[in-house]
């Protein structure tokens, strides 16, 4: 079987999929917008890199214009599905990113005869655009909506691929709720890489709640910082790490001087951030998984996560983490109150989520079920 995977960046889980496929021989292809030195763990041979897509957000970042990234987004996703086009080669399976394939899966089906997979990393699209506008229209701070060119291509990649994989049951009845075929959409959790997450450790009694995120209104960071404000617990923290986007000053500015603001660390500190924190707390709004959960759990960390993440499909509650439902500030700090009050508990639960994240097999899982799905919807193609 010929697979081709590709995602316009190499920091998701395509990416971490392709480099699994490839040490199985699996892997045909990988293109992907990233210059080819930043691709690591592929064989070079079966990489294609299209890095000019990548330049205008390159420049920004130079020009500390990060603020203005969402105006050139459709510009380069279009830049990269054109390429990937004219790019591609034969396959069985084309699995691409949702928003960058719509044409190069109608040119791996018309001129390959192949598979194709549209990979949803979030919920359904139209289910993240309406939870996000009613989170503005609850906190009264702005925030843009999405992109309408974004919601009608990506409607259309789903129409046009032959399964969607989406990273949680979440986000799969999110597409079952805007009346997509269960058939056609596939739950498969993300993996993580155990040799990287571990634990360190912890150096020190503070009771710190750690938070890693995008600081926005779509990670709903507001609710965490809300509960750590009615609790006031004695010899205690929040940390939040996360890149800081402009919609943020309204969130963070209510709660000035009651968090840390955590600057960016290379991956072997994240592992020593996680192993520092007492609780990682992830209180989404919206979130296809949210990678951070497992990579907590892996260095003995509990986690507290919102039912609209992938905390439904890791944690079991009250034994490695809790789950808690959106928008419910009450409920996040009723479960810290009682990680705060029951030291032992707590070590339990770290305890316990470590095992949970150990038996996945780092990628392995993640990888054999992609596998095999791919197997069943070719021989299915075959067999018509």
């Amino acid at each position: 079987m010929r697979v081709s995977v590709a995602s316009f960046i190499s920091g998701i889980h395509l990416f971490e999929l392709a480099r699994e496929l490839d040490k199985l021989g699996a892997l045909d292809s990988y293109y992907t917008a990233m210059p080819s030195f930043k691709v690591t763990g592929v064989t070079r041979a079966r990489v294609a890199t299209h890095p000019a897509a990548l330049l205008p957000h390159f420049a920004l970042q130079l020009a500390r214009l990060q603020r203005f990234q969402s105006r050139i987004n459709w510009a380069t996703t279009e830049a990269f599905d054109r390429w990937l086009s004219r790019r591609q080669a034969p396959c069985d399976v084309f699995h691409v990113a949702s928003s960058y394939g719509l044409r190069a899966m109608r040119c791996a089906k018309a001129s390959h005869g192949s598979w194709t997979v549209c990979d949803r990393g979030s919920s359904h699209i139209r289910t993240q655009d309406q939870l996000l506008r009613e989170e503005v229209a609850r906190s009264g701070v702005p925030a843009p909506p999405t992109d309408p060119r974004f919601i009608e291509k990506e409607e259309a990649e789903y129409e046009e691929a032959d399964a969607i994989f989406v990273p949680s049951t979440f986000a799969r009845q999110s597409f079952l709720d805007a009346g997509v075929e269960p058939h056609k959409v596939v739950a498969i959790p993300i993996g993580i890489r155990l040799e990287e997450f571990f634990p360190v450790p912890k150096r020190d009694d503070t009771f710190r709640v750690l938070c890693v995120a995008m600081i926005s209104l779509r990670k709903g960071i507001g609710y965490l910082l809300e509960a750590m404000s009615r609790l006031r617990l004695p010899k205690s923290e929040a940390v939040l790490r996360g890149t800081v986007l402009p919609e943020s000053r309204g969130i963070l500015s209510p709660h000035a001087g009651q968090f840390k603001l955590q600057p960016p660390l290379p991956r072997s500190g994240m592992r020593d951030l996680y192993s520092q924190a007492s609780v990682l707390v992830l209180p989404s709004i919206e979130d296809g998984f949210g990678q951070v959960i497992v990579q907590a759990m892996a260095c003995g960390v509990p986690v507290i996560a919102t039912t609209n993440t992938g905390g439904p499909d890791v944690i079991t509650d009250g034994k490695d983490g809790f789950i808690v439902p959106i928008r419910d500030a009450g409920a996040i700090a009723d479960r810290l109150e009682y990680l705060y009050r029951n030291p032992d508990a707590r070590a339990q639960m770290g305890r316990a989520a470590l095992e949970t994240v150990r038996a996945w097999n780092g990628w392995g899982r993640y990888t054999n079920q992609v596998l095999s799905t791919y197997h069943e919807g070719v021989s299915r193609r075959h067999a018509r």
